[in-house]
């Protein structure tokens, strides 16, 4: 027989872009999604906010280098990025999902000061420029 959790009705609302942008701006740990030439990845990073875009460190000549690396000048590759912040306990939480297109950047132009919790050599920057900006936060009723 399956169990049931004892769950109260919870109320799912949208979140307009300046109220995502408010949940997301402390930065933290976030999770990027994008097509790699061996089918969907989705990887965590941690980001910053840096005028209006997300940034975050990755490895060069890892995954997420060579798979953003088409030597198409001024094409841009389109990649999502979430945020979550769920509390298991009281059925409560909320979600932020970016998309749009992921561009190489350098230190300098991104100014993000922040150390890769990954560790080890993180000195590749990607910045992610918002196109579209959705989310949604579920509690009880």
């Amino acid at each position: 027989m399956a169990q049931t959790a004892n769950v109260t009705s919870a109320a799912l609302q949208e979140l307009g872009e300046q109220e995502c942008l408010r949940l997301i701006s402390p930065g933290g740990v976030g999770r990027v999604a994008f097509g790699s030439a061996t089918g969907p990845v989705v990887l965590p990073v941690n980001y910053r906010i840096v005028d209006g875009a997300i940034v975050f460190r990755t490895r060069p000549g890892g995954a997420m280098d060579k798979d953003l690396r088409t030597g198409i000048k001024g094409l841009d590759i389109r990649i999502a990025f979430q945020v979550d912040e769920i509390d298991k306990t009281a059925h409560q939480g909320w979600s932020v999902l970016i998309q749009g297109p992921a561009h190489h950047a350098d230190e300098a132009e991104t100014r993000p000061h922040f150390k890769s919790w990954a560790g080890g050599e993180r000195d590749h920057y990607v910045r992610i420029v918002p196109l579209r900006i959705t989310g949604r936060r579920i509690g009880s009723l």
